[in-house]
This record gives structure tokens, sequence and C-alpha cells, in this order.
């Protein structure tokens, strides 16, 4: 049995994240979302999905990065208009 390092509980279907060299382990999807993912900078989120991000900051959508300034992110793109 493995304990996870976001609640503690001891369990025997956890399992193992290897992210950035390191290795986590949790013994749900809700405690590894707890831990591992970033925080949307404008309403403070977790970003579970493929967020957006400027720089160094992460938002959920790119509402809430133009909220906080950033120019030029779109959620979406008509077929035919990207290069």
């Amino acid at each position: 049995m493995a304990v996870c390092e976001t609640c503690g509980n001891d369990y025997d279907m956890a399992f193992e994240v290897r992210a950035q060299g390191a290795v986590h382990t949790f013994d749900c999807f809700q405690c590894a979302i707890e831990a591992m993912a970033p925080i949307c900078e404008h309403c403070g989120t977790k970003v579970i999905g493929h967020g957006v991000q400027s720089g160094e900051h992460w938002y959920c959508c790119a509402h809430c990065a133009r909220q906080e300034g950033t120019q030029g992110i779109v959620d979406r793109v008509m077929a035919g208009t990207a290069t």
C-alpha cells in the first residue's frame, strides 16, 4: 500500500504521477488535481484542462487572461484561419 501525499490515505490502489523529474503518489484524481494543477490567476479555479498561459501566468480560459490584460489569446479560431 502507498500513502497519498495530499490526504495521507494509505490505499492499496494508489497511483504514481511522474512530472518534471519527481514522483508523486495519490489515492484519487481529486488529490492529484489539488496538489498539481495550476490555479487561474484571475478567478482562482484549478486549471485541469489545457488552460492558457501567458509568460509565466496561468489562466483557465482566454476570458480570464484578457481580464488580466493579456492580449491575443482566444478560446478558438475559425477553421482555416490558423497559420
